[in-house]
């Protein structure tokens, strides 16, 4: 199993696909890493040789904030927000959407699934007599 920047590599996928799970790299910019590597985007991660893992590494470890360090600048992000009381760190605080998305409706994920209207949301088992 490759390991790329802290990160196992599944072996069984396309390159392309498994250096998305890599926090930082999505579909396009492992496209572009794959293209400055000289690497077929096809290829299965187990079929890389050492050589082609290390010019992965290299280019990624040199060019692309990943990872560890990644999560930390956004973490400090919105610490800073919090911090300074801007209307998306109240909503970060909250727990409630940030990027302006409607929340009479819609934000079951983020609110829990309450609903309040009679005859909607779940059914409780009928109690043992």
């Amino acid at each position: 199993m490759p390991r790329i920047a802290g990160v196992n590599i599944p072996e069984n996928k396309q390159i392309l696909i498994a250096l998305t799970y890599i926090y930082g790299i999505g579909l396009p910019l492992a496209r572009k890493i794959l293209n400055e590597a000289k690497i077929n985007p096809t290829l299965r991660a187990k079929d890389l040789t050492g050589d082609e893992i290390n010019r992965l590494k290299e280019i990624i470890e040199k060019n692309y904030k990943i990872e560890g360090e990644l999560r930390r600048e956004v973490m400090m992000a919105i610490k800073r927000l919090r911090d300074i009381g801007a209307f998306r760190g109240i909503r970060h605080i909250k727990g409630l959407p940030v990027r302006g998305q409607r929340t009479r409706t819609n934000t079951r994920t983020v609110r829990g699934n309450i609903r309040k209207t009679v005859g909607s949301g779940r059914k409780l088992p009928p109690a043992p007599t």
